[in-house]
C-alpha cells in the first residue's frame, strides 16, 4: 500500500450491466469507504452535451465541455440523507435523467473522446487518491490509477446482463423490449472493448468476479473480504 494511504483504493472495472454501480455502492458502505461514481461522471457529460445541443459524436466539443464542468465545479456527489448518493448539475439534481437507457449510451460515447478523459481523469484521481474509496468504471484499474491496491473485473455473459438491464428498465416504466436490449448491450460492449482511447480491458492484477449467478449482497461481501485480507 502507499505510504501515503492509510486505506487502499479499490477498482471495480467490467462491461455495462455487470452490477458494477449496485456492487460498488454495498462494497463502500459495508467497508466505510467513499464512492466515486466515475461512471456517473460521463453520464453528466453526455446529459448536459445533450442539452447544450452538442452531438455525442463531436469530441472536440464534448471535450470542451467537459473541461469547463469540471474548471467550474458543476458536478458534484451529495449523500441524499442517507445511504444514497445524489448527483448535482449546476444545482440541479439530475440522479434519475442521467440514468437512462439513451444517456447511457451517449456516455458510452463521449467517454470515448481522449478530450473528455482528459478533462475528468484529474477530477477522478483528486478525488480517489487518499484512499478509503470505491471506484467503478471501464478503466480505473488500467488508467485512472493502475496502482489502485485492490482491483476487480466484475462481469456476467450478454444475456444475463441484458435481462438485468429490461428488468431493470421495465420496473422505471420504460417500454423496451428483451431482444433490443440485448443488442443495444453488445453494441455498448463493442464501443467500450474497441474505442481508441482507454478500452474496457481487464488489469492483469485484477481479481476477476462472475455475478452471474450471485446477487449483489453476496458479490460485495466476498470483494469485502478480499479487501479486508489486504489490509491485514
Amino acid at each position: 500500500m502507499s505510504p501515503e494511504r492509510a486505506r487502499p483504493i479499490v477498482a471495480i472495472d467490467g462491461p455495462a450491466g455487470a452490477g458494477k454501480s449496485t456492487v460498488a455502492q454495498k462494497l463502500a458502505d459495508e467497508l466505510g469507504f467513499v464512492l466515486v461514481d466515475t461512471g456517473a461522471m460521463y453520464r453528466v457529460v453526455a446529459l448536459a452535451s445533450q442539452r447544450a445541443g452538442v452531438t455525442w459524436d463531436d469530441g472536440e466539443r464534448v471535450g470542451a465541455l467537459a473541461d469547463e464542468l469540471v474548471k467550474r465545479e458543476a458536478l458534484r456527489f451529495e449523500r441524499d440523507g442517507g445511504k444514497a448518493m445524489r448527483v448535482d448539475l449546476d444545482g440541479e439534481d439530475v440522479s434519475l435523467a442521467i440514468r437512462t437507457a439513451d444517456i447511457g449510451m451517449g456516455a458510452s460515447k463521449v467517454s470515448a473522446h481522449a478530450p473528455v478523459r482528459a478533462a475528468l481523469l484529474e477530477l477522478q484521481r483528486q478525488a480517489g487518491r487518499r484512499g478509503g474509496v470505491v471506484l467503478e468504471g471501464r478503466d480505473i484499474g488500467t488508467v485512472v490509477f493502475p496502482e489502485a491496491e485492490v482491483k476487480f473485473f466484475l462481469t456476467a455473459p450478454a444475456a444475463i446482463r441484458a435481462r438485468r438491464r429490461f428488468e431493470e428498465l421495465t420496473a422505471k416504466g420504460q417500454v423496451v423490449t428483451l431482444e433490443q436490449t440485448l443488442a443495444d448491450t453488445i453494441r455498448r460492449d463493442e464501443q467500450d472493448t474497441n474505442r481508441e482511447h482507454a478500452p474496457l480491458r481487464q488489469a492483469d492484477d485484477a481479481v476477476v468476479v462472475d455475478s452471474s449467478d450471485a446477487s449483489a449482497d453476496e458479490v460485495a461481501a466476498r470483494m469485502a473480504e478480499r479487501v479486508r485480507a489486504h489490509r491485514t
